[in-house]
């Protein structure tokens, strides 16, 4: 019997994403950060898409591509801890599922937010957009370009 085990992973982080009812509580944290920047009065709807989806991929940035290590005391010996969570996901297997909805749901935030903007070049979405997609792509997986975030 194992006293104070409360779960049977290895590393939960693995699986997290796979979790009932996960993909509905991301949409709706998205949707409540847009309806809360909303009710800020003196920004227009041009600036509350840029900032929505600003706020959102920086979010996605630090906490799947920068954080490392896990939350949770594992019995992996010290594995994960130099991956990120985006490396630890799925157990690095690519185009899963999760993996799939986390690379699409910054690109129809992006273009949602192009097209409340009037495609405007001012509000950088582009570049909002590209910091969190090639991290994600199968090319950089466990790669920290220019040392960053190596250790």
């Amino acid at each position: 019997m194992n006293v104070g085990v409360a779960h049977s992973e290895v590393n939960p982080n693995t699986q997290v994403m796979n979790s009932q009812g996960i993909w509905l509580a991301y949409i709706i944290l998205v949707g409540l950060l847009h309806v809360v920047l909303l009710s800020i009065p003196f920004f227009s709807m041009p600036v509350v898409w840029t900032l929505t989806n600003v706020i959102h991929n920086l979010a996605m940035y630090v906490f799947l591509h920068s954080v490392k290590g896990t939350p949770f005391e594992t019995p992996g010996q010290g594995k994960s801890q130099l991956l990120t969570h985006w490396e630890q996901m799925d157990y690095g297997l690519q185009f899963t599922s999760s993996r799939k909805f986390l690379s699409i749901s910054p690109i129809v935030l992006y273009l949602l937010a192009s097209f409340y903007t009037k495609y405007d070049a001012a509000h950088f979405n582009t570049a909002s957009l590209l910091s969190v997609l090639l991290p994600k792509l199968p090319q950089f997986h466990r790669v920290h370009l220019f040392g960053i975030n190596k250790y």
